[in-house]
């Protein structure tokens, strides 16, 4: 089942999703500051291409004072605006009962997009 979500997912959105997500970061990994922005930015983009089956989790090996300070700065530069649009979109597809599925993965990319850094993506086999 989580195949066919997925493929529908990629046919509906999730490609170009995906794609502005990649496109995102490369201007973000021209510069060493940006770097870890970008890595934050092209995980979101792994997420929006295959979403279904992944899970969103705290990485315990993160460091809480970097990340602190990595999630300020992605707030600032565009995570908020990020997050409200896959709140919107979830919402949106939330109101019909066929895109629930879908409405329930941009909610999970909102959390992800709201505080990217001290989180890891992993995939169910």
């Amino acid at each position: 089942m989580r195949i066919i979500g997925n493929l529908l997912w990629l046919v509906f959105g999730g490609f170009e999703t995906a794609l502005g997500y990649f496109a995102g970061s490369l201007p973000l990994a021209v510069t060493i500051i940006g770097l870890p922005l970008a890595w934050q930015t092209f995980k979101l983009g792994l997420l929006a291409l295959w979403p279904f089956g992944a899970t969103v989790r705290r990485d315990p090996s993160s460091t809480g004072c970097l990340s602190f300070i990595f999630n300020v700065i992605w707030l600032l530069t565009g995570g908020i605006i990020t997050c409200l649009l896959h709140l919107f979109f979830g919402l949106l597809l939330s109101l019909t009962v066929i895109g629930l599925p879908w409405g329930r993965q941009h909610f999970k990319m909102s959390g992800f997009a709201l505080s990217p850094f001290g989180r890891d993506i992993s995939w169910e086999n």
